[in-house]
Formats: structure tokens, sequence, C-alpha cells
């Protein structure tokens, strides 16, 4: 009878990791990693669901929820950091769950990872098209409302006109297929591309927020943290506006810029000396994109007025801030359009890449098919893997509208981190011995602590969103039950 919670051993996963001469290629040093974490942790968190987060929860208190958000992550970063050197093996949250609390747990990981890596990818997708309008406008083009907008979103009659609803998104479908040809040609280069990007996109940030700041007008910050009410979306989705309950609800939505960190962790079997580069690439991007992050958003909700964020600032709001309320700075409002795009383009890169690791060490396990660790003979990528995720990320950045998936994105990725903090106090109780070249410090407060405040931020983002992480996972329970535990090579006579 197969069991659903037998574990990896750790013996096993080290022979793994060790295996480079037939797996993936070693190729990513400390650098590589942090220009990784913060090429995937800059982007459309910041470029776009601080607009929402904003608009619809926090107003300018949008800077308290990337401080709460920033807290959840450095806990479960700490938590990731331990991991990650104890366990130098390409799979995240998965790798490490299979190893600490049995294959059905890491199964449903895996499983809500494809929220955080696919769909995440998606979202960032659609970003990506929203500004790609705004550059084209100003050479006078503009991609069609119907084919840059999903079928769910409608555009309202301007002056007597026809009111106008999307079709499928395809820039956003567009900008999946080339990235995901530049990730089938090799890690390497995606690497060296991602590093050219993360450069030029940290120093448009920061100039932002220099020249920006002088042009934040306090009454856009008064009250801070407005009286707590609700209100209700342009998707028609009612939201916990002001108070404590929208700072959490900002938190939550603001959560998804922060993912990238443990994107890192999913490169370790491509990393040239991961127990030590590990930490530094996941704790080092963390950091610097957190203050930045804090400061960007004081500037951003300073500039324009909630009711901009909720109207013709929605989309692409950070160049619409600039053209509007920084007179004689277009070619800012230019240069962040253009480095926006590229760093769109970095983020999806990373969380494709991501979600490719995590399915191919989801195969070599028996739990999905072996298509998604099959290696290119050439460029020793899993490319059918790639190829697969394409199909996924590619509906639903074509037909499902970015708010939606982006808070699906943000609820999966906190139910996972919440399980990697229990995993690292599980494996401190039942493994106490283990070489660590990292520790987590404070064991079991700061996985305590990790655990409430993700557990805090998934109550802020409602009840909506609560049901479609929990339809996500019957899902996914049918395909384990129905595919996985069948093909299980630990659960298998002699368990390989």
């Amino acid at each position: 009878m197969a069991n659903l919670w037998i574990k990896k051993p750790l013996d096993k996963l080290m022979t793994e990791a060790g295996d480079s001469e037939k797996g993936l290629k070693r190729t990513l040093g400390p650098v590589n990693l942090i220009a990784l974490g913060i090429g995937a942790i800059i982007g459309a968190g910041l470029f776009t669901r601080t607009a929402a987060a904003i608009a619809d929860h926090a107003g300018p208190s949008v800077t308290l929820g990337f401080i709460v958000a920033g807290i959840g992550c450095a806990f479960a970063g700490l938590c990731y950091a331990e991991f990650a050197s104890m366990i130098p093996i390409a799979g995240s949250a998965y790798t490490y769950s299979y190893a600490t609390m049995g294959e059905f747990v890491a199964w449903i990981i895996g499983w809500d990872l494809v929220l955080e890596y696919a769909i995440g990818a998606a979202t960032v997708a659609i970003a990506w098209s929203e500004y790609l309008n705004k550059l084209l406008d100003y050479f006078g083009w503009q991609v069609p409302y119907e084919w840059c907008h999903s079928p769910f979103q409608s555009m309202a009659a301007v002056e007597g006109g026809v009111a106008v609803s999307g079709i499928m998104n395809v820039p956003a479908l567009v900008i999946l297929l080339l990235l995901t040809l530049v990730l089938i040609r090799g890690t390497k280069e995606s690497a060296l591309l991602n590093g050219v990007i993360v450069v030029t996109k940290v120093a448009l940030v920061i100039l932002v927020i220099a020249l920006g700041w002088s042009f934040i007008n306090p009454a856009n910050h008064t009250p801070y943290i407005p009286a707590p009410t609700t209100m209700v979306d342009s998707g028609g989705v009612t939201h916990a506006y002001g108070g404590i309950m929208g700072v959490l609800g900002a938190a939550g939505v603001v959560f998804f810029a922060f993912i990238g960190f443990d994107a890192v962790s999913t490169a370790a079997q491509e990393s040239k000396n991961p127990k030590r580069d590990m930490p530094i690439g996941i704790l080092g991007s963390l950091v610097i994109c957190t203050v930045l992050y804090i400061l960007f958003s004081h500037v951003l909700s300073g500039m324009a007025t909630v009711e901009d964020f909720r109207t013709h600032g929605r989309e692409a709001s950070v160049t619409y801030a600039i053209s509007t309320y920084m007179p004689g700075y277009e070619w800012l409002a230019k240069s962040v359009t253009v480095a926006i795009l590229a760093g769109f383009s970095s983020v999806i890169l990373v969380m494709l890449l991501g979600q490719s690791r995590v399915f191919y060490s989801m195969s070599q396990d028996g739990l999905v098919p072996k298509a998604f660790s099959e290696v290119h003979p050439k460029f020793r990528t899993p490319w059918k893997s790639n190829w697969i995720f394409f199909v996924l990320t590619g509906l639903f950045a074509a037909f499902v509208p970015g708010d939606i998936v982006g808070d699906m994105t943000s609820i999966g990725t906190l139910f996972a981190f919440m399980l990697v903090c229990a995993g690292v106090w599980i494996l401190r109780v039942k493994h106490p011995n283990l070489p660590r070249q990292f520790k987590t410090p404070l064991v079991p407060l700061v996985p305590i602590l990790g655990i409430l405040v993700c557990g805090a931020m998934i109550y802020g983002l409602g009840k909506e969103n609560w049901m479609r992480l929990l339809g996500w996972l019957a899902i996914g329970f049918v395909v384990y039950f129905g595919y996985s535990i069948r093909h299980s090579k630990l659960n298998r006579p002699g368990g390989s």
C-alpha cells in the first residue's frame, strides 16, 4: 500500500546534488544568484501591484504593506537559506518538504508552486503588455484594446463611441514565447541577459526615487492610514480598504513583489558552490529590494492620488504618475517604460526558470511525467518542460485578467512559505545534528513568526482568493491520487 508520508532520504538528495555530469550545468556564482533574485523581485510587484494595493486596500499606507510583506519574507528567507545550504538541489520548497514532511505535503507544495512561478509569469506578461502599449503610444501606435486584454475585461464607451471588450492578450503571449526560447537555449545565457537587465532597472528605480521625491504632495499621504471601509474594484470584487485589514490586504497583494528570493533556491543544482552561495543569493537580493520597495512606494503614493490609481493610472501606473505629476520629465517616463519592459522580461525569465526546475525534480521522483525532466541533448536544459509551461502560462496570460492571476500567485506563494517555515522547525527537531552551512537563528521563534505573518497576509487577501486556492489544491489532489502516487519512485518496491 502506498505511503502518503514517505520521506526522501537526505543521503539520496545529496547524491543527486553531487551528480552534475548527467544533470544540469553548474555555472552560477553568488553574483549571478543575487542578480537572479533581484531580477525576479524588482518587477511587476513594484510597477503594477503597488497601484492595485494603493487603489483597493491601503492608500498611502501601502508602504506599511511592503514592510509587513518584507518582514514575512525575511523570516521565510532565513528558513529558505538554511534549507538551500543543506539540500543544494533543484526544486525549492518542494525538495525541502519531501525530505522533512513526506511525499503528500511535497506534492501539495510542488503543485502550489505552479501558482507562484507559472501563474506569476503570466501575471508579469500581462503587465508587460500594458507597458508595451505605453511605449508604442510615444510613437503614435497602439495595440487595439481587444487584442491586449482578456475576454473578461472591457473598456467603457468614450464620447459616444462603442464599448470594447477584450478578446485575447497577444503581446503577453509573444513575450512568453520569446523568453521560453531563451531558456531552452541555456541557463548561462539566461543569467547573462538577466544581469544586464538588472543593472539597468535598478539604476532607474533609484533615479525615480531621487527625482520623484521633490514632487511628493503631502496631501496624498493624509490620512496616512485611511479609515476602515469597504470598496468594490473594477472587477466587482469587494475589498477591505483602510485600517489594519487594508494594510494586511495590501501586504498580501504586494507580496507578489517578493517571490524572487526563493526562485534563487530553485537554481541550487546549477550553483557552483551552493552551500556558500545560496544564502548569499537569497538574503542579499531580499535586503536590497526591500529597501528600494519601501522608498519607491512612498514616492509613487505621494505623487498621484488614490483615485488616479483606481482609474487612468491603474495600468502602467509608474509611467502615468511621472507623465502627469512630474512636468519636464517626459524623458524619464519614456526611459522608465523601456526599463520596465526589460525588467519584466527578466522577471518572466526567472519565473519560467524556477517553474521548469521544480517540475524537473518532481519528474525525477516520478510524481509528474518523464517529459518534465528530459534534458535537451545539446543545451542540457529541460526543454520539453519549458514548452509545456509556455502553453499553460500563455493560456492564463492571454485570457485571464491580471488582478486575478496576481492574487492567485501571492496566496499560493504565501502558503508554500508557511510550509517551508514548518519544515525547518521539523528538521531541527528530527535531525538536529545534520551539517548546516547556514543556520536559521532563534528556531522555533523565526519559523513560527514566518508562519504567523504569512498567514495574516493570506487572511488579508479575502475569501475569494481562499476559494481559488482551495479549488487549485483540489485539482492537485485529483492529479496526485490519479497519477503521482502510482508512479512515485519512493513508493515503488525498493524505493527507486
